[in-house]
């Protein structure tokens, strides 16, 4: 495995035993990268790495993969394949996207027939996604709000899909935030997750594991003008759960005929799952 993932699969500090959700989290903590914070606090440090780096975000993600994340967006999209035509708009809500890459790949693949709900915890993202809605197909087909994932202002069963694209491992409680993702789909809705994961092939995970400590924060300083954000992004992906441990947590929030595909030798994986 890649990155250091020694403390996987047996448990990570994000999450409640599988299948527990609330509980008494007195003393309880969360890894913040690699260290571990006050389980309260670690959203409020999260929210300042991405204020951060907001205005860069995109061109960072662009650097640091080489332009593949492009490709593994438009994967989970053409697996999500939302309908172009239908009684009513194919309703999706897209969490922790708030530049807009995800929700504006599903609104040009449906021809405008999708409705896309963006929710975005930081107020900073959702601004640049908003800017860049103003200049593209469908945008006014995107409605940004900023909520947090643990706790959607959303009714019960409002959603056909729901997306997440490299975020859900930001969340301190990833247990609350399977469980809300459960609760505001419809019967027979679909859930998709794309999440940097744990590499499975020989010599591409110490290549990829060089890569991500020693140039990623480089390019950080270089071209962001701060190091200290990607290092922290680098460090959260090596304390993410495996593609095993997570698929687990999606099934133990509920949802039925879970799966994952690998992409790019385990880099990043696809998971889903359905509300049955």
């Amino acid at each position: 495995m890649a990155l250091n993932r020694s403390a996987e699969p047996n448990a990570t500090p994000e999450a409640l035993p599988i299948g527990a959700v609330g509980g008494n989290e007195a003393g309880r903590t969360a890894s913040f990268g690699f260290r571990e914070v006050p389980l309260g606090a670690k959203q409020e440090m999260v929210d300042d790495v991405f204020h951060k780096v907001a205005d860069r975000y995109d061109v960072m993600n662009d650097a640091m993969s080489g332009g593949l994340h492009r490709l593994w967006k438009d994967a989970m999209v053409s697996r999500l394949a939302p309908p172009r035509g239908g009684r009513r708009p194919f309703s999706v809500l897209d969490v922790a996207g708030g530049t807009g890459d995800i929700a504006f790949r599903i609104a040009e693949r449906a021809d405008g027939h999708a409705r896309v709900t963006v929710a975005d915890i930081n107020g900073s993202m959702l601004e640049v996604g908003r800017k860049r809605a103003g200049t593209r197909p469908f945008g006014d087909r995107i409605d940004f709000v900023e909520a947090n994932a643990e706790d959607l202002p959303f009714e019960s069963g409002r959603f056909d899909a729901y997306t997440i694209a490299f975020g859900i491992r930001n969340v301190p409680r990833i247990e609350k935030a399977l469980a809300e993702a459960y609760r505001v789909l419809r019967p027979g809705g679909r859930f998709l997750c794309l999440e940097f994961s744990a590499v499975d092939v020989p010599l591409l995970d110490r290549i990829y594991e060089a890569y991500s400590f020693r140039v990623i924060p480089l390019m950080g300083r270089i071209i962001a003008g701060d190091d200290d954000p990607y290092r922290y992004l680098v460090e959260s992906i090596a304390k993410f759960p495996t593609q095993e441990r997570f698929a687990q947590m999606i099934r133990e929030a509920g949802f039925a005929r879970v799966d994952y595909t690998n992409l790019t030798g385990g880099i990043a994986a696809i998971h889903g799952g359905w509300k049955i």
